[in-house]
């Protein structure tokens, strides 16, 4: 068969994917044409699918990367339940998976908690726990997810009307470790016009998320109830293309790679200092309710691009959710001190100075005051 120019590319971009993480060519009898079968205990790579466009493509690709390396190539279907019919969606798909060739393919279906984070939020982490769970089972090398450029500016956009700093223009990393599973985005310098035509040339029925508004005029707003994703995409960046006369996408995409270049190098810089200046509480102080014990002293000393990372840094890896505002309230007791009260966090955990060392502490015991 002769791929289209968007599938050459879709196969170099997940080959040196994978390359990267040493998942290459397994034996030189993978390089010649034909059909191969792998060993069965050749490593295998997961398909993240949704049913739509952009994973069913990354499935078709990844098969076909799969046979000519020597790799075994599976799909993980998951069914949030949120949508009227949704296991007959994921079926579908799980079905398209089979017939491209791809085994195992397993569907899961999760409940969504509900909390404070959003609907949108709250799905991504039931779904995420899924994956790395059946990945972990089937001892999976990487998780690929389909995320493409267009994915990447939407997500840009986001998090700027969001304020969420330098994370914001970022974007989403090409591989991240999540539940113990490593996570692979090898289409992120892909349009979604490359996965539509990679579809229609294989011949892939796709199913459209309703939620998404791509059936909706383009000569209209999507109503304010639609996920702040789907309005970003059918209002916000045709009319910043239009406003910049340039392909804003293609832009934004650039722009987050190479800002990923300077948060990774302040992230080094962050993980450095965090060794030396966050200690662990001794076993008086977790009696009373201290998680984390900051060196005030040396945190001062610190470049506010540094200290200020490394403040947020503590409270993710405690789980404690946190806006701007109160990592700059603890910048405040780091630089600013005179004697005032601490952030609260909404997780009922909060932040006290005594003298030169910060403590951040569960609320619910108050023994530590």
């Amino acid at each position: 068969m002769v791929y289209s120019a968007a599938m050459k590319k879709a196969v170099g971009l997940l080959r040196s994917t994978l390359e990267g993480e040493g998942l290459g060519l397994q034996d030189q009898r993978f390089a010649h044409h034909g059909v191969h079968q792998p060993d069965q205990d050749a490593p295998l790579i997961l398909v993240a699918c949704s049913g739509g466009r952009d994973s069913l493509a990354l499935a078709c690709v990844a098969h076909l990367v799969a046979d000519m390396t020597g790799l075994r190539c599976g799909a993980l279907l998951i069914d949030h339940g949120l949508m009227p019919e949704s296991n007959k969606v994921a079926g579908r798909a799980a079905g398209t998976c089979r017939k491209l060739g791809l085994d195992p393919v397993r569907i899961t279906r999760v409940n969504v908690p509900v909390t404070s984070a959003g609907p949108e939020a709250d799905a991504r982490a039931a779904r995420y726990q899924a994956l790395s769970g059946q990945a972990l089972e089937l001892r999976a090398k990487a998780v690929l997810l389909a995320h493409t450029r267009d994915d990447q500016a939407e997500t840009v956009l986001i998090g700027l009307i969001r304020s969420q700093g330098l994370d914001a223009i970022t974007g989403m990393a090409r591989h991240v470790e999540r539940g113990g599973m490593r996570y692979l985005r090898p289409f992120l310098d892909l349009d979604r016009k490359d996965t539509t035509a990679i579809c229609r040339q294989q011949g892939i029925d796709w199913w459209d998320d309703p939620t998404n508004g791509d059936n909706q005029p383009t000569d209209s707003r999507l109503p304010e109830t639609l996920p702040l994703r789907s309005r970003i995409r059918h209002d916000l960046l045709p009319a910043l293309n239009r406003f910049a006369g340039r392909d804003m996408v293609r832009r934004l995409a650039l722009g987050a790679d190479m800002a990923r270049l300077d948060q990774d190098y302040l992230d080094t810089q962050v993980d450095g200092l965090f060794q030396r200046l966050v200690s662990r509480p001794d076993s008086d102080q977790i009696a009373k309710g201290v998680l984390a014990c900051l060196d005030a002293h040396g945190l001062a000393d610190c470049h506010p691009a540094l200290r200020t990372r490394l403040l947020a840094q503590v409270l993710t890896k405690l789980g404690i959710r946190f806006t701007a505002v109160q990592v700059q309230a603890l910048d405040n007791l780091v630089c600013r001190w005179h004697g005032q009260q601490g952030p609260r966090f909404p997780s009922s955990h909060t932040a006290i100075r005594k003298g030169q060392v910060i403590l951040i502490c569960n609320d619910g015991d108050h023994a530590h005051r």
